[in-house]
């Protein structure tokens, strides 16, 4: 039963981010200087870097989501983290396999533009680093 929540949560976070992008794509809404819809094609990683690599990342993508569920099932107390995580990667993957980039469109005005699925990947991270840290206190 656990496993069926971990899946719906997942899949949860997975909906949220395609319908956000679905509803974003090709849109530039400016709200205001520090928050805005910017409407990018993003076929690099994280701040934009190696841009055109979109195969590589395709399968960078698979091989971190299989060491995901490796240490989802090694370390399950984290399993929150790993949902998170496991969400965000996915729904870039699947940006990558449909539309041949990431669709990213939050802009924060002083930061690159991202998307949900890229918040959802941090947030893991750092409630990972959050339980390693408690645990070592």
């Amino acid at each position: 039963m656990k496993y069926v929540r971990n899946l719906l949560f997942i899949i949860l976070l997975l909906l949220i981010d395609q319908l956000t992008k679905f509803y974003f794509f090709g849109k530039s809404i400016f709200l205001f200087k520090y928050f805005s819809f910017n409407y990018i094609e993003n076929t690099g990683v994280t701040f934009g870097l190696f841009q055109g690599n979109n195969l590589f990342f395709i399968i960078f993508s698979l091989i971190i989501i299989g060491l995901v569920f490796y240490f989802y099932k090694k370390y399950d107390k984290y399993n929150i983290a790993w949902n998170f995580i496991l969400a965000g990667a996915f729904g870039n993957l699947l940006d990558r396999i449909i539309h041949g980039f990431v669709v990213d469109f939050i802009d924060l005005g002083f930061w690159y533009v991202f998307n949900l699925a890229d918040s959802f990947i941090i947030i893991g991270i750092g409630l990972l680093l959050f339980y390693f840290i408690k645990e070592k206190n």
